[in-house]
């Protein structure tokens, strides 16, 4: 079982085991500013997820599916809970494999860190008033490193990888209303066994939810886990009593696709 993969293993359960974008010199393009002429950071931190959602569904339209997908572990795919997150969900349900980098482990995962430290020295970001046309010179650097930029042999990328175009992993908008697989989901999500600590009022919370467990359990802690195939919420204690069940209706094909599994309250992305 495991006891969430964005958090520490819990004493109760312990969890099983589980192409650089380029380097070199930049481009002979000029900056027009030495110094910063937008600040995006405080916006695009604030990305909300079905924006990131969209652009995923625009990048596997135009290069297909990954096998695997290796994602942080801030907003929005990781957060102080221990339950997969509405994208990560969505992203099982594709038949993607989701990875998560350690905490504090940028060098875990070298050739994305690397790949976006020469896009941003290649198109210049200090260089650009709006983000459109930060976008547009991205965009621009990357198809030239791609097809042009001699990296191989003399040869650009798309020469000497040319099967790296597309995955062979279909997507389409169709596609994935036909393909999408709540099962796989449900599969993974029993997998786990999260801990909750019971109230005063003998509530928990999953997904940012409260399910009643009984005032007499108020002060311990529980541990929840997913039938898959009644679709509830299992609460058991320390030694595997079940003590409740109740429905998980937040699981389902049109909440897990529509991100809207984590009931958000303001200021909060726990589970």
């Amino acid at each position: 079982m495991r006891s969430g993969r964005w958090t520490p293993p819990n004493r109760w359960h312990s969890a099983p085991a589980s192409a650089c974008a380029g380097c070199g010199s930049p481009t002979n393009a000029v900056a027009r500013s030495s110094g910063p002429r937008f600040s995006p950071r405080g916006s695009w931190s604030q990305v909300p997820p079905t924006d990131v959602q969209a652009q995923l569904r625009h990048a596997f339209d135009r290069w297909g599916r990954p096998e695997r997908f290796r994602v942080d572990n801030g907003v929005p795919w990781g957060s102080w809970g221990d339950l997969p997150t509405d994208l990560v969900l969505w992203l099982i349900g594709l038949a993607i494999t989701v990875d998560a980098n350690p905490p504090r482990r940028p060098q875990d995962n070298g050739v994305v860190e690397r790949s976006q430290g020469t896009g941003k020295r290649w198109a210049e970001p200090r260089a650009h008033d709006t983000a459109e046309e930060l976008q547009r010179r991205l965009e621009e650097m990357d198809d030239i490193q791609r097809r042009e930029y001699p990296s191989v042999n003399g040869r650009s990328r798309l020469e000497a990888f040319p099967q790296l175009a597309h995955s062979g992993r279909p997507y389409a908008p169709g596609w994935e209303r036909a393909n999408w697989s709540l099962a796989t989901v449900t599969t993974h999500l029993a997998g786990y066994a999260v801990p909750r600590r019971v109230d005063r009022s003998g509530t928990v919370s999953v997904y940012n939810r409260s399910h009643y467990v009984g005032n007499i359990h108020g002060g311990k802690t529980v541990h929840v886990m997913l039938d898959p195939g009644a679709l509830e919420w299992i609460f058991a204690d320390d030694e595997g009593r079940q003590l409740r069940s109740r429905p998980a209706t937040e699981i389902s094909q049109r909440g897990i696709m529509d991100l809207m599994v984590t009931h958000r309250r303001k200021g909060t992305d726990g589970q």
